[in-house]
């Protein structure tokens, strides 16, 4: 089951979990008063409803209208009307005859008789609702009587899908009912079996079960590929009710053992947000294979208790002790990650099961981190992500020779020593300052001996007048100062890169203004002036007339919002009509040589408002079928536009790109983005297909992902090949609503794992509030794109039994090296 659908199913049955726990009041959903001819007239196909023939009075009928007004609510959540019918005295037809007055009630489905239900099978609420469903259910909760019919079951499910056994007392009890609300939600998911049979209970299980109680089994069909092999089952520990079977299945669908690759203190997994701990399997290289066996072999016995990731010290820094092998995190907000030494599998399963035992083993493990405390003499590591870069580098001296510190004092006077001044305001206490100071600090070293540049830095902390006087209220802020003219503020990225190649663009005049004919052509031709020799993006050239002077102007105004990020060049002279019409367009006129002028694209300027200019050109530079980064992906989700992506385990063939690329040339490239996801240069992409499906699918695939209407994600037939024709052909089946979604994303907000660390708490009030730029937490978290988990979570193969796993995996001592002398430790952060 992918995870969207399993969102779906829960904000689903925590709909219904709470629908049936609000009180009714009165008749409210009971239509009533209906006479026999009203009542079949408005019946419709395909809908079900429950109807009550009884005479006009009749007060012996009191108190089974209660139960059945009651249950009127409760049976409309899922699209079940209840009728009470009123019959004339002269009636004697099949429903209203005096043979059946007061003695049934009829589920009919259209006009069609599904079921008729004595009324002393229908004593209240509960007994109508799950007497109801079980009705309208019968092919999808099959009832069974023998150990043979229930082995039957299993064996037809053997390696295709999931089997949810339940055992009730009797029908028409809360618990029956909430099997059949739970089939109602998950029957098209697991297969549904019920029965009511003692001696069945008894067969199923080693123990001596109580028969009194209901219960609930979920058998693992769908990993057991040898037919003769006996599907696992799990039973459910908690009373029979809606939610805890909803909790019960959750659990059941999440992975056995999640592969992580990042601080424990980070790893969010289904488990801990249900309230159950998370137990990780430290492992390294040397002994992943048997890691893993153990981490199966402690996800079985601890399923429905318990979730199990297994955790490489090879791809996590982890500040603990090397002895340690295995970690516990508890659900209780606050509590720090516990690091223990065990010697077996045994242990880890006291630890979760036996509170006392664990506490106990806690206390030992605390005893011997106080011995160790007193041995360290590091400084405590932070949560935060950035401040604990930092903090670990903060003994590294940047190379900082090149950029000029500035003061109140001497600001002023140093704008004026270069023709572009660059300025960094930053805070010294904050993290991401410094993460970009050390980018900074990079970029002053390659622009080393750069003619009319200037890179300084200003101290918000120690200079906070002059930051409020430079309007600068968010921090890191990059701001270049040219002579004459005001400052441009950098909003792009904060590497090397990104940084460099916006200070030396913004030294180039934009627009750039071109005089000859001769200039123009050869601007468009890739012959640009030193300053832009390096930028290799879409270079852009307006073209105006005399009378174009709106357009003209409204140019200009763009290329001063766009300096640094883009080429801009300007022709303005008499010859400028001859000029255009070389591309096919009369001015205004925009000019796009692409691909270092090899290829020179006219576009008519029918828009002269600034806005509407600027979107244009920024509309232009994206590619027309782009390799999706983490860096670009935010500018193609502002389209708001489908995407139509193919994920590629390492580069695409000539022939997909060649295919690819006439359909983002076609008619319909205005309606969504045509792109391509390269999962060995962007692993996160890892990620996003699992958030689509329950495993990666063979590669490449091709999905539509609409994230801004509906979430849909459709899978284009892996049997068809990648070509124009077959994909326009498979759009026009999506469009018109003949394909089915694989999966539907969450509609709800992604939120980072742990709160912002609040560095304004630790400032004095009467200190200026300077807040951190907008967009920057401390906790980095992936953009609301097409999915993206920095866990790796891979479902492993449960086939394997316990014996064949058991004795290579229970001892522990292996999982990390056992060291004679101890390395010295910093102590564990918990503050968050």
């Amino acid at each position: 089951m992918s995870a969207q659908k399993d969102r779906w199913v829960s904000s689903l049955v925590f709909l219904l979990f709470c629908a049936s726990s609000i009180p009714r009041s009165g008749s409210v959903g009971l239509q009533q008063e209906l006479s026999p001819q009203h009542y079949f007239s408005g019946l419709e196909a395909g809908k079900a409803s429950l109807a009550f023939f009884t005479p006009s009075v009749s007060p012996g009928a009191q108190p089974f209208l209660e139960q059945i007004e009651s249950s009127a609510e409760a049976l409309q959540d899922y699209g079940i009307s209840v009728v009470k019918v009123n019959c004339p005295r002269e009636d004697v037809s099949r429903y209203c005859g005096k043979e059946n007055a007061l003695r049934k009630a009829f589920l009919f489905r259209g006009n069609r008789l599904i079921r008729e239900f004595p009324t002393d099978a229908l004593f209240d609420v509960n007994s109508i609702v799950a007497n109801v469903l079980f009705a309208l259910l019968f092919n999808e909760v099959k009832y069974v009587e023998t150990l043979a019919d229930l082995e039957n079951a299993e064996n037809v499910l053997k390696g295709k899908s999931n089997m949810v056994f339940a055992y009730v007392p009797a029908t028409g009890t809360a618990e029956h009912r909430a099997v059949m609300e739970a089939a109602f939600v998950y029957g098209t998911i697991h297969q549904f079996v019920l029965t009511t049979e003692a001696a069945l209970l008894k067969a199923t299980s080693h123990d001596d079960p109580d028969v009194s109680s209901a219960w609930l089994l979920f058998c693992h069909c769908q990993w057991a590929t040898d037919p003769a092999q006996p599907c696992r089952r799990t039973a459910l520990g908690q009373p029979l009710t809606l939610l805890n079977i909803h909790r019960h299945l959750k659990l059941m669908g999440a992975p056995l053992v999640t592969e992580v690759a990042e601080d424990p203190e980070k790893v969010s997994t289904v488990h801990l947000q249900l309230g159950l701990p998370l137990v990780f399997i430290l492992s390294q290289k040397e002994t992943y294979e048997a890691d893993r066996r153990t981490a199966e072999f402690v996800a079985w016995q601890l399923l429905g208790k318990a979730g199990v990731a297994l955790l490489s010290r090879d791809l996590v820094d982890l500040n603990v002790l090397h002895r340690s092998n295995i970690a516990l995190k508890t659900p209780d907000e606050g509590m720090p990650v516990q690091y223990l030494v065990l010697e077996d599998t045994d242990e880890v399963i006291t630890l979760v099961e036996d509170k006392n035992k664990a506490k106990q083993i806690q206390e030992d493990e605390e005893e011997e981190e106080d011995e160790d405390e007193k041995e360290n003499n590091n400084q405590d590591i932070q949560d935060d992500q950035v401040v604990e870069a930092v903090s670990r580098d903060k003994k590294r001296e940047l190379p900082l020779e090149q950029v000029l510190v500035l003061t109140e004092k001497n600001f002023q006077s140093s704008l004026s020593e270069a023709a572009r001044t660059v300025v960094l305001f930053y805070a010294s206490w904050e993290a991401v300052s410094l993460a970009v100071l050390r980018s900074y600090s990079e970029v002053a070293t390659q622009l080393k001996g750069t003619p009319g540049v200037l890179l300084s830095q200003v101290n918000c902390w120690d200079w906070p007048g002059l930051c409020s006087q430079e309007n600068v209220t968010q921090f890191p802020t990059i701001k270049i100062y040219k002579e004459g003219q005001r400052s441009v503020t950098y909003n792009g990225m904060w590497g090397t890169e990104e940084l460099s190649s916006f200070i030396l663009l913004s030294r180039v005049s934009c627009p750039l203004t071109l005089t000859t004919m001769d200039e123009a052509e050869g601007y468009l031709r890739g012959e640009f002036p030193s300053e832009l020799s390096t930028h290799h993006h879409t270079s852009f050239l307006g073209v105006f007339s005399t009378a174009t002077s709106e357009a003209r102007a409204a140019f200009e105004e763009a290329g001063n919002i766009l300096s640094g990020y883009v080429r801009m060049g300007m022709y303005f002279e008499d010859d400028a009509l001859a000029l255009s019409r070389k591309y096919s367009v009369s001015p205004p006129a925009l000019l796009l040589a692409r691909s270092g002028g090899r290829s020179v694209e006219g576009i008519a300027l029918s828009k002269h408002s600034l806005q509407d200019m600027v979107q244009m050109i920024r509309y232009e530079l994206l590619d027309i079928f782009p390799e999706i980064t983490v860096p670009n992906l935010p500018q193609y989700l502002q389209l708001r536009k489908p995407f139509l992506i193919l994920f590629s385990a390492d580069g695409i063939s000539q022939m997909e790109s060649k295919e690819m690329l006439k359909v983002a040339k076609g008619r319909a490239q205005q309606a969504f983005v045509a792109c391509w996801l390269n999962l060995k240069k962007t692993p996160v992409g890892h990620g996003i297909l699992r958030k689509y499906f329950s495993t990666t699918p063979s590669l490449p695939v091709l999905l539509w992902v609409n994230l801004h209407a509906g979430g849909q994600v459709f899978k284009f037939p892996p049997e068809q090949s990648i070509t124009e024709m077959n994909i326009l052909s498979w759009l026009e089946k999506l469009q018109a609503g003949l394909e089915i979604p694989s999966s539907t994303l969450s509609e709800e907000d992604w939120k980072p794992p742990l709160p912002a660390y609040d560095f304004l708490q630790m400032m004095e009030p009467s200190v200026p509030e300077l807040s951190p730029r907008s967009g920057d937490t401390s906790v980095p978290h992936p953009p609301k794109s097409p999915g993206g988990d920095t866990a790796t979570e891979e479902e492993p193969s449960r086939e394997s039994t316990a014996e064949e796993v058991g004795f290579p995996g229970r001892d522990l001592r292996g999982t990390a090296s056992r060291l004679a002398v101890r390395d010295k430790q910093g102590k564990r952060h918990s503050e968050l």
